[in-house]
């Protein structure tokens, strides 16, 4: 009884330090994302669906130069620094030149890229198509922007595994800041409406993300300088992930890709929409993005294999549920976060539920990461983003040139199924972790019933229609307290304390 008792001390404590990462981060990445999500109310007012679709077209593309770019070397930092820390000696000269390293590989690479698009930017411009071929410049634009982002990535990275939070959120928050400001500045000078236009959304990301990445830089207190001795090792590990993430970031924009190239007719308008209206998921993203910034260091850490199995099964637990009451608070008021863009674009509005759940997924096959990576088999990773590229693709194909967006969204969603299967089939086979699925499911399937009940209640008073979803949710809320055992006055002073 003390070994269980005192294995359940230790998990506990696991939780709750990541569940402070995760607050920790949360808070600066919804502050930030809330700041950065202000640009598609007002871009989305200020451009019509055909000029949003380039803003929603280059915004898709750019994760994906910067998963290329960066190598997969950012999972490795952490990795790569806590075994640093395992070997012992001088931990930090070791740290040290990892982190250079890295650094210097990942810059290196952004800049060859910088040069090959500027010195071709007529051909890349045309290859992405005739909204492009007039202003070649905004690819050169974009370009630069990527080169920016990749060279503060690592520095950004080295920042979360010293700890360094605060400064890791003012630089973020500054970035985002200073992006919504010039853009509004640039809309009030008139800008936008010369005959540059929507590039000038370019230039104000290009000039917050050269700044930002200065001072970071400048704060890093070291220059890129590459060990090739230690190359070989950080790409054996490095490259399956880079391989598995270019294949899942492109899950993220092919479905936008597709629908570019396959709508018959109106591609960029319906571009324009399905992009806005994938913004307005943006709690559930938020809260992925924050799990992922605090887990991700979190669980590549040095602690025992037991301990590692029994606190990713129980984060994966509280994950879902988590997920399915953010899923039910959007998607029964979806109405109303709907007035987040403009009227032109609510037409796609009932794509919604469709887009959360394809996000609850993504946090999913996230969770079931980790093993792979912790145990430097990262080769898994190609298995499981190639099965979802196959099923986007494919279902894409089928779909969208029928359907449009409504396809892509349902494209996607397919994907993440398919990856979150392969994920939990490889897990059972080579690292059987003890996820509570019936627990899971049951929280999933809860939420599913309760959103389809408020679906077919047929109300028209909008006033009526938001009491009864309401109260739909607090039965779902009640649900959760009582199946988890939640101590809520407890939970509440502790959250007060702190």
């Amino acid at each position: 009884m003390r070994v269980r008792t005192h294995k359940w001390d230790t998990g506990q404590k696991m939780l709750e330090k990541l569940a402070k990462q995760t607050a920790i981060y949360g808070i600066s990445t919804i502050l930030g994302r809330f700041l950065s999500y202000l640009l598609t109310p007002f871009y989305t007012r200020i451009f019509g669906v055909e000029t949003y679709g380039i803003i929603t077209d280059v915004y898709a593309l750019i994760p994906f130069a910067l998963v290329l770019l960066t190598l997969g070397m950012e999972s490795g930092f952490f990795r790569f620094t806590a075994k640093a820390e395992a070997a012992g000696g001088d931990i930090a000269a070791a740290k040290k030149r990892i982190f250079t390293t890295m650094w210097g590989i990942t810059t290196l690479a952004a800049a060859i890229f910088f040069g090959i698009v500027t010195l071709f930017a007529t051909e890349c411009s045309e290859l992405m198509g005739e909204a492009y071929t007039v202003h070649p410049e905004y690819v050169v634009i974009v370009a630069a922007i990527v080169l920016f982002d990749v060279a503060g990535c690592i520095p950004f990275s080295r920042l979360r595994e010293r700890g360094e939070a605060p400064k890791f959120v003012a630089f973020k928050l500054a970035n985002i800041i200073m992006q919504v400001g010039f853009a509004v500045g640039f809309w009030a000078v008139g800008l936008f409406d010369s005959e540059f236009g929507v590039g000038w959304a370019f230039v104000a990301n290009l000039a917050a993300s050269v700044i930002t990445t200065v001072a970071v830089v400048v704060s890093a207190r070291a220059v890129p300088k590459i060990h090739f001795a230690l190359l070989g090792a950080m790409f054996a590990y490095s490259l399956p992930l880079l391989i598995s993430s270019i294949a899942g970031t492109a899950n993220e924009f092919i479905d936008r890709q597709l629908i570019k190239y396959l709508v018959p007719e109106g591609a960029m308008a319906q571009l324009g929409i399905y992009g806005a209206i994938t913004k307005i998921a943006v709690v559930m993203t938020l809260f992925t993005q924050m799990y992922r910034l605090a887990a991700e260091p979190f669980f590549l850490a040095n602690f025992k294999k037991e301990e590692f199995k029994q606190t990713n099964a129980a984060a994966m637990k509280y994950y879902i549920l988590a997920s399915m009451i953010i899923f039910l608070v959007i998607a029964l008021y979806r109405d109303i976060f709907a007035l987040i863009v403009g009227s032109d674009f609510r037409e796609g509005i009932y794509i919604l539920p469709v887009v959360l759940g394809a996000n609850v997924l993504s946090g999913v096959w996230l969770n079931l990461s980790f093993w792979y990576k912790r145990e430097e088999k990262t080769g898994y990773a190609l298995w499981v983003t190639l099965s979802g590229l196959v099923a986007s693709v494919g279902a894409g194909f089928l779909i969208i040139p029928k359907a449009g967006y409504y396809g892509a969204a349902w494209s996607r969603f397919i994907a993440e199924v398919v990856m979150v299967t392969v994920s939990i089939t490889l897990n059972r086979i080579h690292y059987p972790t003890p996820y509570n699925f019936k627990r899971i499911a049951e929280y999933i399937v809860v939420a599913i019933v309760l959103f389809f009940i408020s679906e077919t209640i047929a109300i028209e008073q909008i006033a009526i229609k938001y009491i009864v979803n309401t109260l739909i949710l607090a039965v779902y809320l009640c649900y959760a307290v009582r199946r988890e055992k939640i101590d809520v006055v407890a939970l509440v002073k502790a959250m007060i304390r702190r």
